[in-house]
């Protein structure tokens, strides 16, 4: 049974639903891959119960997906069929005796550069949920909130998936504003929530005096360290997981205290360098296969995972590395800075240098907060270049892409005399 927007759905309900969708959408080869965007959720899961229990492969497409974008992500994913708002096809092609079946399809969130589409079969979810529910039996008893859309991985196999095989009932909550969630939530009985970080964030601001949330799950992105802050101190139970397309779900910290504690490594998976806190090196993850992360991090003695950078974010300066997090914590350290986000930039002279684009309570100078930093950092980490914001651009969930801040900069988009005097 799932509860969605306050509606009880019975696993009759749902496969009945999704029976009648096949059936009108002319899905009957398991050979197929189809992707599906709807605008109902009960639709959608219906749909995508159905497709899993064929055995052919799907891709779930988030609702409000303008068509020609939904046809190209289609397209990239190799699909045959294109379902967008109803059962009628689009036909993008036929199978052959060579596709592949029964597979869950996503996109990579392309923060460090082009999506790709990730194909995982339904035999590796299985063992990805066995993974987590006997690794993680904290929540066997909480009433799970998946309050962040169930056409991503996250939501929909750690939040809808490990809640079913938890013999729970999951509540999936389709809504953007964080006051309609503080009231399910306070009707709920113990429950876990999985949401983003920004909404996270969002509820631990809003939440009433002497209120505190049950538990909650993040993932996705690093937490900037007042955010962290802001969710730990209204939060009973703060879990974070870690993890990646290819592999799914890889750690699970069970008890946050630093937002860079990504948690312990699950047992399906194991690592092939521990690295140091001196020398991280790229968590590279052994399982049924190999998979490179491009995460850069070290896994301590007590077998905690730390993420230091991506690998596509390092900044190289005269041959020494610098992980954008470093100069990150520091800058948010100072007195009235908000939020930091540093990246790389071109120099002439020691090939990169460090940038940094900030947010204050207050107009705070780039050579104020440079001489402040200039206090804390080696040398090689102080940026080069400072620019005060509004507020720092994040994407909706919380993540940064410091490629997309680094095009902006060098297109002169952060005019630093406007940009202060806002």
């Amino acid at each position: 049974m799932i509860l969605i927007d306050g509606t009880f759905h019975t696993r009759a309900d749902i496969e009945s639903k999704g029976e009648a969708f096949l059936t009108a959408a002319g899905i009957t080869d398991r050979r197929l891959s189809v992707a599906i965007c709807l605008a109902e959720t009960a639709d959608w899961l219906a749909a995508f119960f159905a497709v899993q229990r064929l055995g052919a492969s799907i891709l779930p497409l988030l609702p409000g997906t303008p068509l020609a974008t939904a046809r190209k992500l289609a397209r990239e994913a190799g699909c045959h069929r294109l379902y967008h708002g109803g059962t009628t096809a689009e036909w993008l092609g036929d199978p052959t005796d060579e596709s592949l079946c029964g597979r869950l399809l996503q996109m990579s969130s392309g923060t460090t550069g082009a999506a790709k589409c990730v194909a995982r079969d339904w035999d590796d979810i299985e063992r990805e949920l066995e993974d987590y529910v006997r690794f993680f039996p904290e929540p066997d008893g909480m009433t799970p909130v998946v309050a962040c859309p169930t056409t991503h991985s996250y939501g929909l196999i750690c939040g809808l998936l490990v809640g079913l095989k938890r013999g729970r009932v999951p509540h999936v909550v389709n809504t953007a504003n964080p006051k309609h969630l503080i009231r399910v939530l306070g009707d709920t009985e113990r429950p876990i929530l999985y949401s983003s970080p920004a909404m996270l964030h969002t509820l631990a601001r809003l939440l009433p005096q002497g209120e505190t949330l049950h538990a909650v799950m993040t993932s996705g992105t690093l937490l900037p360290e007042s955010w962290f802050s802001a969710i730990r101190k209204r939060t009973e139970r703060f879990y974070q997981q870690y993890g990646c397309s290819e592999a799914g779900c890889v750690a699970i910290n069970t008890d946050l205290v630093h937002p860079a504690e990504m948690g312990r490594i699950l047992p399906r998976f194991s690592l092939l360098e521990n690295g140091t806190a001196e020398q991280p090196a790229e968590i590279v993850l052994d399982g049924r296969t190999r998979i490179e992360t491009r995460d850069l991090g070290y896994r301590r003695t007590d077998g905690m995972l730390v993420f230091v950078s991506r690998l596509d974010d390092t900044v190289n300066v005269s041959g020494l590395n610098v992980y954008p997090r470093d100069v990150e914590d520091q800058a948010i350290a100072v007195e009235d800075v908000t939020d930091a986000v540093a990246f790389r930039v071109p120099d002439s002279f020691a090939g990169e240098r460090v940038a940094l684009v900030y947010s204050a309570n207050r107009i705070m100078s780039p050579a104020e907060l440079r001489e402040r930093l200039i206090a804390v950092l080696q040398p090689h980490q102080v940026p080069m270049h400072l620019v005060q914001v509004p507020e720092v651009p994040r994407q909706a969930n919380g993540k940064i892409s410091r490629r997309e801040v680094a095009r902006r900069f060098l297109n002169a988009e952060f005019d630093p005399r406007k940009e202060c005097a806002s």
